[in-house]
């Protein structure tokens, strides 16, 4: 059962009971939700970094609502709670396991380059400009898709008028949530920037202060703008004086006359917001362990990124192995599947990707010879030739791995019917370009960015070049996995380039070595991604276990903090299990729709 059918009368009765203050009533900063890292019961599950945002979703699933309308509506809250990592100024992936059918979808929506963009967009004079400088400017923002993504999948999907999807964010914009620590800290990393814009101070800094932990936040413009997108549709910002303010922002940045920040305007017309359109694809696909792991085909790498690694990984029983050499083996693997990443994985409109070689086995295999149990390789690694593998082949010229921001966001819905979301979405860097479209209450995305600002090496073809309408090549890994057509495992993660290795570790913690879902998210991380050094969290770094790899001949750094995974499983008796980080971030929150008694 897909798209239950409802008669008007009680889509009436529905919209009522989510304004209610009854069961179903969105959350208020009065009486907030109480973040929890794991739930367990019937009806659904909403996991996301915030309990506001889940609690919105567990209200559209208690209504009667499916997964996607769940993930619509948690979505748009997560654009009041969490602005500096997604919202209606960016975009994202969206998988989406149908039950009816027995098949996963997937909806590109990620941001689009203007048509004026050349390879050069990010080049004065033949030289690079300084990233800073592309990222806090009208020339990084891409054209949003996340509002289209939202009318696509519901479109295709869904069950609930948008309008009724988007009330729960709607109340929390207009009557604000509560300011945790995560969030001032997040404003405060971006005070110097956000300054420098009058409306993002004035929304984000009022009166010039950073938010005070424990007090609330209200963000009324936004509201107005769910309102008029409720009224009208998601076509209000390709079309029309929303779509006109966002032009106009990005042409001539709203910028304070007495900042010195150098803050370039960019070059996004209101045709490149017309022509703006989703793309409905493939997804990925590998066996793995006798589960069938879906994923996001380019212009993501995701999908083809953990696909590979997972394929690597194959032949070896990491359930046997020390940590260490768990560990070692999962480094190994990352870093040979991201050097294939650099090479050939770009927007497949503009480039040749070969995506069905990158996931085969036999290219795999190829690949995974090169991995020895006593001895790291060493970063920059050359990539292979999917097209023709040679075995253990080290010939190739060498790339070293772009920088890509850290901040993003995900979601995970399961509903009563089997139907699962799993959704991840973003503005790029923590806080986007930091520009406000004036009056609308929202950030523009600085996802362009993710383009490389010049070839990664010289002499080597670079996929992920500028171009006219092209989409800047993503580390966003949205996964389901499938066990004879049913869903067993959803999850994904935030996090840059970080987020393959994240949902890479996640899975092969709870596939291969057994962890729990929400103890397999919490494990300390570590990424590599065809560098000189693997990143490590506190909890391996201070641990033997970096001994036992520098052993090995492995090379770390610290980073404080590698994502923020959210995950949904369906568990043996027809239960959900909703889980999400337990410290990262400030901890996660996971919801089930009821969490005991029988279906």
């Amino acid at each position: 059962m897909r798209r239950p059918a409802v008669r008007p009368l009680v889509f009436l009765a529905l919209a009522g009971a989510l304004v209610s203050s009854g069961a179903t009533a969105p959350p208020t900063a009065a009486h907030p939700p109480v973040k929890v890292p794991v739930a367990t019961g019937w009806g659904g599950a909403v996991a996301s970094v915030d309990a506001d945002a889940s609690a919105a979703g567990i209200a559209v699933l208690k209504s009667g609502g499916n997964a996607v309308d769940a993930a619509v509506a948690t979505a748009a809250a997560l654009g009041v709670t969490e602005p500096y990592s997604a919202g209606i100024g960016g975009g994202g992936y969206f998988v989406y396991y149908d039950a009816h059918s027995r098949r996963v979808h997937t909806i590109d929506g990620r941001e689009t380059a203007p048509a004026s963009a050349t390879a050069e967009l990010f080049q004065e004079n033949g030289v690079p400009i300084p990233f800073a400088e592309g990222q806090t400017s009208g020339r990084g923002v891409g054209v949003p898709g996340t509002p289209a993504t939202w009318r696509a999948a519901l479109d295709s999907w869904g069950s609930r008028p948008l309008g009724q999807l988007l009330w729960p964010a709607r109340k929390l914009a207009r009557d604000g949530f509560t300011v945790d620590a995560t969030f001032r800290a997040q404003t405060e990393a971006n005070q110097a920037r956000f300054k420098d814009f009058p409306d993002t101070a004035k929304l984000f800094l009022p009166g010039g202060a950073l938010p005070v932990v424990g007090s609330t936040f209200k963000n009324p413009d936004l509201a107005d703008t769910y309102a008029e997108m409720a009224r009208k549709g998601t076509g209000v910002m390709y079309r029309g004086p929303i779509a006109e303010d966002i032009v106009d922002t990005v042409r001539k940045p709203p910028v304070d006359p007495a900042a010195t920040r150098k803050v370039r305007s960019g070059d996004l017309t209101a045709a490149d917001l017309r022509a703006y359109e989703t793309k409905r694809q493939a997804p990925t696909q590998v066996r793995y362990r006798g589960l069938d792991v879906y994923s996001m085909a380019p212009s993501s790498s995701g999908g083809t990124t953990v696909g590979e690694a997972l394929n690597i990984l194959e032949g070896t029983d990491l359930s046997r192995l020390s940590q260490s050499q768990y560990l070692h083996r999962f480094i190994e693997a990352s870093r040979v599947s991201f050097a294939d990443r650099g090479r050939w994985v770009g927007d497949p409109a503009f480039e040749d990707v070969p995506t069905r070689q990158l996931l085969s086995q036999q290219y795999a295999d190829t690949r995974a010879c090169l991995i020895r149990p006593d001895r790291a390789l060493t970063s920059p690694l050359a990539p292979g030739d999917p097209r023709n593998p040679v075995p253990c082949a080290t010939t190739g010229q060498t790339a070293p791995t772009t920088y890509e921001g850290e901040n993003t966001t995900h979601l995970t819905v399961a509903d009563r019917w089997g139907n699962v979301v799993s959704y991840t979405l973003t503005i790029e860097s923590t806080g986007g370009s930091a520009i406000t479209v004036p009056g609308r209450g929202f950030l523009l995305n600085n996802e362009l960015t993710d383009f490389s600002f010049a070839p990664a090496a010289p002499g080597i073809p670079d996929p992920n070049l500028p171009g006219p309408g092209k989409r800047p090549r993503s580390s966003m890994s949205p996964t389901i996995v499938l066990q004879d057509g049913r869903p067993v495992l959803a999850l994904g993660s935030p996090g840059g380039a970080t987020i393959i290795t994240t949902v890479l570790q996640t899975l092969t913690g709870h596939l291969d070595r057994g962890l729990p879902l929400v103890d397999a998210i919490a494990a300390p991380r570590a990424s590599q991604r065809n560098q000189t050094t693997t990143e490590l969290e506190p909890g391996l770094w201070n641990s033997p276990l970096r001994g036992e790899l520098e052993a090995l001949g492995q090379g770390f750094r610290q980073n404080p903090e590698i994502g923020a995974a959210t995950g949904v499983q369906r568990l043996p008796d027809g239960r959900w299990l909703a889980a999400a980080e337990t410290t990262r971030r400030g901890g996660g929150s996971a919801m089930v729709v009821r969490p005991s008694g029988r279906p």
